[in-house]
């Protein structure tokens, strides 16, 4: 049954449903990359200092378009209800819904970043630096992501909210992330991956809080 959840998850997420897919945050994010360097000029020194904290930025904005597609679907189609019939309980349903969400935006975002690397001058170091600090922080914005999907569903202008709720509470992610390419990487790294466990670990509770709220 959770294989089963899962699959359908990144099917839908990668735009085998009715609803978009996974390719319009993999744009965004390369769009980011490409019009930066217009932006401040052809420095390259300005663009090797500040691309990784532009690279995150971009994932951060790619892991929101997807939001209003997570939680309030199913919500609204009574899935969460049926789930529920079967014994399984909203806290492995959102737990599966991040690992999904992760699979199907963070990790084509990998994937790309190399070519954001080469558009923004970032050196091979870098390059490794960032992709070891979006491997460790991505899925905590993908938790973020869920459990604040999972609080808004159902709410009028509920994607718009969930938007403006997870700018400030990835903050911390941001930080780190970007902050790993300036101290030397392991330091940075290390806060990274440990603020996203706490998220990983608390946002099945929180999204799964929510809905039963919701539900009733």
């Amino acid at each position: 049954m959770i294989w089963a959840i899962l699959k359908r998850d990144v099917v839908l997420l990668l735009g085998g449903g009715r609803r978009g897919g996974a390719l319009l945050p993999i744009l965004f994010f390369l769009a980011v990359a490409m019009l930066y360097p217009f932006a401040v000029g052809p420095d390259a020194q300005l663009l090797a200092r500040t691309g990784g904290g532009v690279v995150w930025v971009a994932a951060l904005l790619a892991a929101i378009l997807p939001l209003d597609r997570l939680v309030e679907p199913d919500l609204e189609a009574g899935f969460f209800d049926q789930w529920a019939l079967r014994g399984l309980a909203e806290e492995w349903i959102c737990a599966i819904r991040i690992l999904a969400h992760w699979l199907c935006f963070a990790v084509p975002l990998m994937l790309a970043t190399p070519i954001a690397a080469v558009l923004l001058g970032l050196s091979g170091e870098q390059l490794l630096t960032l992709e070891l600090g979006l491997l460790a922080g991505t899925p905590g914005l993908a938790a973020l992501g869920v459990a604040v999907a999972a609080v808004t569903a159902g709410l009028r202008g509920g994607a718009a909210l969930a938007g403006l709720l997870i700018l400030p509470l990835a903050v911390p992610l941001l930080i780190f992330g970007a902050g790993s390419l300036s101290t030397g990487g392991e330091g940075g790294l290390a806060l990274t991956g440990a603020a996203s466990l706490v998220l990983v670990a608390l946002s099945p509770f929180a999204a799964g809080a929510a809905l039963r709220a919701a539900r009733e």
